[in-house]
């Protein structure tokens, strides 16, 4: 397993690599001045062009690649008399290091943090921007896939043992409906019937974040805000869940391990539980990884329907605005949870299958 766990890192290495290549290559033929978006219409040329030299814009674009990816990388090299690298190693607040190896008479080598660099637009470092905004993701979005799955995986089995009755029918429609419609849509419908219509029964609001900022007590949770939001972005996952649980389960049924067990004389709670649905979890397991994941990048217009403050807004507010670092920096954290969930699952499979496990 160790081994196993070892190869998957590195292929999510490569695969990490080739993520930083395309993002940075998609950004950068994006039409738009930084420098002129940073100061303003009415900038003068040299002003553009002072900004441009100290954010490496007036170089190749292959130089430009590498000075991201030094940027990025644990390991980085700068020059001593570059002003950029003196305030880069002397300000803490900007990125610490760890280490300083000198490696010639202008040149050092940097153990340090990846460095996503600075927002555009308010100049806060990007890394910064993503660690507040990604907690709010992360609730939502867990919340979201529990919901999913609860309630996904409790119709499936239904759906499954009841094959042909009316609950299995409006499990099928219920799945086509919730897949047809986009979130966006969804998401607006819901805000308005529940938020608006229906608020004085529900005492929901149609926008909201995980917390609200009060005059006399500061930071406030407003857990409330977070069950629309939560059930919008669930649904879709959710549809995609009980269908797997159906068609995962009316095969397991048929097996000849489930004949002997109920040749037993085992309720068919104890069938179903024990040793029906976990056999039927693996198509299941894999659905919920990548919708989890996806989540991450699909809670743009959730979170920007719901006013929810994530990184899915971040991200919206990024690309409306040309802000490239931030845009960037948000894109590659959510390929870095897919590759690591995506590695995750593939234990899980151990873990639930004994058959992959002699494999």
């Amino acid at each position: 397993m160790v081994n196993f766990i070892i190869r998957r890192l590195f292929y999510g290495f490569f695969v990490l690599f080739g993520v930083i290549v395309v993002v940075f290559l998609l950004f950068n033929v994006l039409p738009g001045d930084p420098a002129r978006m940073m100061l303003g219409q009415r900038a003068d040329v040299s002003s553009i062009q002072a900004i441009k030299r100290e954010l490496g814009l007036d170089r190749p674009l292959p130089v430009q690649f590498l000075m991201y990816l030094n940027d990025l990388s644990p390991v980085s090299i700068h020059e001593k008399n570059d002003k950029k690298s003196v305030l880069f190693l002397s300000d803490e607040k900007y990125s610490p290091y760890l280490t300083l190896t000198p490696l010639s008479a202008n040149k050092v080598m940097v153990l340090k943090e990846p460095y996503l660099r600075r927002s555009y637009q308010t100049k806060r470092k990007v890394s910064e921007v993503i660690t507040e905004s990604l907690p709010e993701t992360a609730v939502l979005a867990t919340t979201a896939i529990i919901f999913a799955v609860i309630v996904g995986v409790a119709l499936g089995i239904t759906a499954a043992i009841r094959k042909s009755t009316p609950v299995d029918h409006f499990s099928i429609v219920f799945s086509v409906i919730g897949m047809a419609a986009p979130s966006f849509f969804t998401g607006i419908i819901i805000a308005w019937i529940f938020g608006y219509l229906l608020c004085d029964y529900t005492g929901l609001n149609m926008a909201g974040s995980l917390y609200k900022i009060d005059p006399f007590e500061g930071e406030v949770l407003e857990l409330k805000n977070l069950i629309l939001p939560a059930f919008t972005l669930g649904i879709r996952p959710l549809t995609v869940i009980v269908q797997l649980t159906r068609s995962s389960m009316l095969d397991v049924l048929t097996q000849d391990y489930i004949r002997t067990a109920r040749s037993k004389g085992l309720s068919q709670h104890i069938i179903i539980v024990k040793h029906g649905l976990k056999n039927a979890l693996n198509p299941v397991i894999t659905a919920v990884s990548s919708w989890f994941a996806s989540m991450l990048a699909g809670a743009v217009f959730v979170e920007y329907i719901f006013g929810w403050k994530g990184i899915g807004k971040e991200l919206f507010d990024a690309l409306e605005k040309y802000d490239f670092p931030l845009a960037m920096g948000i894109t590659l954290v959510i390929a870095i949870f897919f590759i690591l969930i995506n590695i995750l699952v593939d234990i899980a499979y151990g873990l639930t299958d004994p058959r992959v496990r002699v494999q």
